[in-house]
């Protein structure tokens, strides 16, 4: 694929993404994951990526299977031609909006 979704996959961006998941493990901690920009593609199912790098679709559905939610960015997913059913299980579409009440929501914003 593009060269974007190889430097979302490069295994120092995915260490943020294992560290979302052992604190999602938490019984009183909640994450959300929004995903803008060349993020949006760490979304697209069915990646195959080369040997030593991980799989950041596989770690996006164990998020989800935490009941993390995880939202895509709708002019960025329009922007790079992904389409809603291409997303992993349990990502969606979403807005800046959307966004918005997550960060009021939240008690503390990482941005990575």
């Amino acid at each position: 694929m593009s060269e974007p979704q190889a430097q979302m996959n490069h295994p120092k961006g995915t260490l943020f993404i294992m560290g979302l998941g052992a604190l999602a493990k938490r019984e009183k901690e909640a994450v959300r994951v929004f995903l803008m920009g060349d993020a949006a593609a760490c979304a697209k199912g069915g990646q195959a990526v080369p040997n030593g790098f991980h799989n950041v679709d596989r770690m996006l559905q164990a998020l989800a299977l935490k009941q993390s939610p995880i939202g895509v960015c709708g002019s960025c997913m329009d922007a790079r031609g992904l389409k809603p059913e291409e997303l992993v299980e349990g990502a969606k579409r979403s807005s800046l909006e959307e966004l918005t009440d997550w960060m009021q929501w939240a008690e503390k914003v990482v941005v990575f």
